[in-house]
């Protein structure tokens, strides 16, 4: 995601140093500085006038900008403007002002002489907020996935079925296709990505889980830049972190990284947990994994139920990859569709274990050889789930298509998840019980 960024500033020097740390920013595109607060409303009104997405994300106006007030400018922004966030520069970073300029509309507020780590947090939650607001104003093609890129996940109907294997050859297929492609562990006490890659890093997602505002830095920090082209975010490596995790800390933490990769694939894993509740709900593409057996379509059946009764997902909004298919398996994607009522990709995966297992047992799933015939059916399905190319590009699918119930769809609203006490379920196990 490119953030358009407009700094507000009347003092020339003070321009040239924040023009000097906002060309810094990663996936900022800073805009020449404007002297006054007339230059300014009159831009944003010849701006708006075209088009509601030629608005910059953000405006950041500094203290000591004129002819206007700061605080008055940045209410008059907010009230003519009102899907533009604003950030306020000022060297009175007290709680009177901060205050004052919330109560004005700004969307934050930075201390003077500025600091790049707060300056980039600032501005990244300033841009989410405010593509968050489009997409309510007026969706788009561009805004429709929420903030940045897309979030897809991989969900398990039990152990054993192969999710973990599938979110990693998803994520392979769409770094290949090129792709800026983030793949995240959130099996959060038992992930095994590490494992499937041959990967040990110190970081994890739990590091992330406390942080507050968290800067391109800080999230470069707890990502593994791996030789495959992905970004790794692993699961912590002492299980008993994984409830560090809790849901305000995933949708943070996933709020991060779309803004930040074009892709972010999630192995869910298969217990339902805050976490990884929260990721399938404001994913926009998610996949549940089964086998062709009584059991696992059984669990599919019992999580989707789960899955709509805590209001995280309708089954059809989901989508059903079977792993391990054969046609003399007795049952059948279609049946498993009619008992499960989740749409399966059009793509069985076939059982051909013996084909990984070489790979899988060394750690090396990367190095699986292209003639694989579950390496062909997973990267098809990818390519049928349109994680192999931009949105722009993606087919508008056939209503009587088996991909065209997995339009992607808006993060669900976050008031759900707010208020109580929040254990490894809290709300959720609440919701539950009163429906």
């Amino acid at each position: 995601m490119t953030t358009r960024i407009l700094p507000a500033v009347g003092d020339p020097e003070a321009a040239r140093v924040i023009a000097t740390l906002l060309s810094q920013l990663p996936g900022a595109e800073p805009a020449a500085p404007v002297p006054d607060s007339t230059f300014l409303l009159d831009m944003l009104g010849r701006l708006a006038a075209e088009s509601i997405d030629e608005l910059p994300e953000v405006v950041l106006v500094h203290e000591r900008i004129g002819p206007l007030p700061a605080l008055d400018l940045i209410r008059e922004v907010a009230l003519r403007f009102p899907a533009v966030g604003v950030v306020l520069l000022t060297s009175d970073a007290g709680p009177a002002l901060f205050s004052a300029a919330m109560d004005s509309g700004a969307r934050g507020l930075i201390g003077l002489p500025l600091a790049y780590e707060e300056l980039a947090g600032r501005v990244q939650a300033a841009a989410q907020w405010s593509v968050g607001v489009r997409r309510h104003l007026g969706p788009g093609p561009d805004v429709a996935a929420g903030p940045g890129g897309r979030v897809v996940t991989v969900t398990g109907a039990k152990g054993g079925v192969g999710t973990t294997f599938t979110a990693v050859q998803f994520a392979l297929a769409a770094a290949a296709a090129g792709r800026r492609t983030a793949l995240v562990d959130m099996d959060l006490q038992a992930g095994d990505i590490g494992s499937y890659l041959d990967v040990q890093f110190r970081r994890s997602i739990a590091d992330l889980a406390g942080i507050q505002d968290i800067s391109p830095r800080v999230l470069q920090d707890a990502v593994y830049d791996d030789r495959t082209g992905l970004a790794l975010l692993l699961a912590p490596a002492d299980g008993e972190r994984g409830e560090e995790v809790d849901d305000r800390a995933a949708r943070h933490i996933l709020g991060a990284l779309r803004a930040r990769y074009e892709l972010v694939v999630i192995d869910c894993g298969t217990q339902v947990t805050g976490a990884n509740a929260a990721a399938v709900e404001m994913a926009d593409v998610a996949v549940l994994v089964t086998t062709p057996d009584v059991v696992a379509v059984r669990a599919a059946k019992r999580m989707v139920r789960m899955w709509e009764r805590l209001q995280v997902r309708k089954a059809e909004d989901t989508s059903m990859v079977v792993n391990r298919w054969t046609k003399h398996t007795e049952i059948q994607p279609a049946l498993i569709e009619k008992i499960t009522k989740i749409r399966a990709v059009r793509t069985p995966v076939p059982a051909a274990f013996k084909e990984l297992q070489a790979v899988v047992d060394a750690g090396r799933v990367q190095d699986l050889d292209n003639r694989s015939t579950v390496k062909q059916a997973l990267w098809a399905v990818a390519g049928e789930l349109g994680l192999l190319t931009p949105r722009e590009a993606d087919p508008a699918p056939a209503k009587d298509q088996p991909g065209a119930a997995l339009a992607l769809r808006a993060p669900g609203p976050v008031s759900r998840l707010r208020g109580g006490d929040r254990g490894s379920l809290g709300p959720w196990l609440r919701r539950g019980r009163e429906g």
